[in-house]
């Protein structure tokens, strides 16, 4: 899992990263706020780790601003922090868990794995890009976990590359499993997926020079 840990705490966030880093977890250390933020607008993270006081924005502003940005990963609150209202606002921020401290190591695992079984993505559910998603068991095209409307054709379109993400699919299988064996010349094919694409708000249709098309395998989501 790709974490991001916020902690000011040098020692504490030094213990924590080490820890992780030994269950076999990728981990972002950070110290400020603001810094983690920015961090936030260009990477992907499984879950956040935050603490609330530090540097900069704290753990709440930042995971408010996330949200505004519609970044919404999972986020583990650890904090000394016993207000109630503080620890109401995180949970109101959508914040999956709140730990304590002083905590044990092992209880922030056993928060992390609850937290990945809770997020667990179904077998049938494909991850295409940062906002989309292709249910296979429902043939939905998914933004932001919003169906989105397509033609037929583009569906299947959607459905063909989708199941063979990582793979370039020729133009003879676009013929068999779009057009149903019937003969369309590859300019028809380049132009169906073409307006696809237009209507997508991401560009993640690969176009392979000469062979075909391809979904890649986002490796950050």
């Amino acid at each position: 899992m790709k974490i991001l840990l916020l902690e000011d705490e040098q020692m504490l966030s030094e213990a924590i990263h080490e820890y992780l880093l030994a269950l076999g977890h990728r981990v972002t250390l950070f110290f400020d706020g603001y810094e983690a933020l920015e961090t936030l607008k260009q990477e992907t993270f499984d879950l956040l780790i935050l603490d609330i006081n530090v540097p900069g924005i704290d753990g709440l502003d930042l995971l408010e601003q996330l949200h505004m940005l519609k970044i919404r990963p999972p986020a583990i609150y650890i904090s000394a922090l016993v207000d109630i209202e503080g620890i109401s606002r995180a949970y109101d921020l959508g914040c999956y868990d709140y730990l304590k401290k002083p905590f044990h190591l092992k209880e922030l695992s056993l928060r992390i794995d609850k937290v990945m079984q809770s997020c667990a993505t179904p077998q049938n559910h494909l991850r295409l890009s940062k906002s989309y998603g292709y249910d296979v068991s429902t043939s939905t095209l998914m933004c932001d976990n919003v169906t989105q409307t397509l033609t037929k054709r583009q569906l299947q379109i959607i459905d063909l590359l989708a199941r063979n993400r990582g793979r370039v699919v020729d133009f003879d299988q676009f013929r068999s499993y779009v057009w149903d064996e019937e003969y369309v010349d590859n300019p028809t094919i380049r132009a169906e997926v073409s307006r696809l694409k237009k209507i997508l708000k991401e560009d993640f249709i690969q176009n392979i020079r000469a062979l075909g098309y391809m979904i890649d395998i986002p490796r950050n989501y």
